[in-house]
């Protein structure tokens, strides 16, 4: 079903979709270059943190966890989604991002050219 099509029977049927307000007044700004899940049957856990290792030649690599967030699985989807998307946008407007240890050392940084 496409969204015109269920926003038609929405309509059809005397129902309207509900205005999202956000509420930005307690939000906290956090930075995190680590992140690592996990999940049970009932919840998903993302885990963001800060890598405090200056030499990535060192044989232990500290990182420092700041923040977790649990959510349920539809969440965790439309999460998932959402970061796909945004994902996509920004590749076709700055070039693919390297995950690969070796590009990253070879460049020198993380963002792509």
């Amino acid at each position: 079903m496409t969204k015109q099509t269920a926003d038609s029977q929405t309509e059809a049927q005397g129902q309207t979709e509900p205005k999202v307000i956000w509420d930005d007044s307690e939000m906290v700004s956090s930075y995190a270059n680590v992140v690592n899940a996990t999940s049970t049957r009932e919840e998903f856990m993302v885990f963001f943190g800060v890598n405090q290792t200056w030499n990535p030649a060192q044989a232990e690599v500290a990182i420092k966890l700041t923040n977790r967030i649990v959510m349920s699985p539809f969440a965790a989807k439309r999460l998932s989604l959402i970061l796909a998307n945004v994902l996509r946008e920004y590749e076709a407007n700055f070039g693919t991002i390297p995950l690969d240890l070796q590009t990253v050392q070879e460049t020198g940084r993380e963002q792509p050219n």
